[in-house]
């Protein structure tokens, strides 16, 4: 697409040109020139002092079919502080020189003008573990062929299977695997991953198969394990705002009660450290089931009144 570009944006290019302008050697300026043309661009070498390539006729190809809003937003991601992987960035630096001029300066703008800090405010900074082999799994992804993959669960126990890579998924700071195991369908953590080996056998994909979906259930799947606790509430409506605040996707809203409160279903990972996560909210708050956590909370207030009282 660079090279495309480059030849729609000058009448002439030479292979050095080229070579200098997308970073890349001569060998594969030449190499590239003449992949265009045997893919039916109708572009062609002229010989001798002063040659070089050009398009038939100064021939246009509406390749990207980018407009100037379009294209800043294209390079955003391009910028020295967001989370695109070093070959977009690369890929992209190469693809700006070749942009049309009223395109370039406004696109070389927009690369550095988003940082992206993913950190929320109070929150401790997130170790970003190396991801080592995302390329390779993603080459594995791409060409449909299933892998030998080393890898060590959160214990640090390794072990080492065959899977059929279905698609990758980023999720916060760690980047997944979605593949086909002998066992069924398996999420991997990239950063756990210890080695890859394409073994050249095809991927079975299932036919109505969508990356997106599938990792909606997943999530829901992994949702559900983290939080298996729910419990009863109810609170003034005023409150419920606050509450979606404090408790994010663990706060299910219903309807109203006889006396104008709003019922609530709120998830945890266990009676004791729910009743504490709960007890700061017991102005806005009631909960009323399950007894266990009811306990706890009482537990709690007459704690909070012995030492503070």
């Amino acid at each position: 697409m660079a090279l495309l570009l480059l030849l729609q944006q000058r009448e002439q290019v030479t292979a050095p040109q080229v070579a200098r302008e997308l970073e890349v050697s001569e060998r594969t300026a030449r190499r590239d020139l003449d992949a265009l043309a045997m893919a039916g661009v109708p572009v062609y070498a002229v010989q001798g002092r002063g040659g070089g390539w050009r398009l038939v006729g100064g021939a246009r190809t509406d390749l990207s079919g980018l407009t100037a809003s379009e294209a800043r937003a294209l390079f955003l991601v391009a910028g020295p502080a967001s989370a695109a992987t070093p070959a977009v960035k690369a890929a992209l630096r190469k693809l700006v020189q070749a942009l049309p001029e009223p395109f370039r300066v406004q696109a070389q703008a927009a690369a550095s003008s988003l940082v992206t800090d993913p950190q929320r405010w109070g929150s401790s900074p997130v170790e970003r573990r190396p991801v080592r082999f995302l390329d390779a799994l993603q080459d594995a992804v791409i060409r449909g062929v299933q892998v030998r993959l080393g890898y060590a669960d959160r214990n640090g126990a390794e072990t080492e299977r065959t899977v059929h890579p279905l698609g990758i998924v980023a999720k916060g700071h760690s980047w997944y695997l979605v593949s086909n195991t002998d066992a069924g369908r398996r999420t991997f953590r990239i950063d756990r991953v210890s080695s890859v080996v394409a073994t050249g056998d095809p991927v079975h994909r299932p036919e109505d198969f969508n990356l997106a979906e599938s990792w909606r259930e997943i999530a829901d799947e992994v949702d559900r394990r983290r939080t298996p606790l729910q419990i009863q509430a109810v609170c003034a409506p005023h409150a419920v705002g606050m509450l979606r605040m404090a408790l994010g996707g663990r706060l299910e809203v219903g309807g109203a009660t006889p006396d104008g409160r709003v019922q609530l279903v709120i998830r945890g990972h266990n009676e004791y450290m729910l009743a504490g996560e709960l007890a700061g909210l017991v102005e806005w708050l009631e909960v009323t089931g399950p007894a266990g956590v009811r306990d706890h909370l009482a537990r709690i207030g007459t704690a909070l009144v012995e030492r503070y009282g």
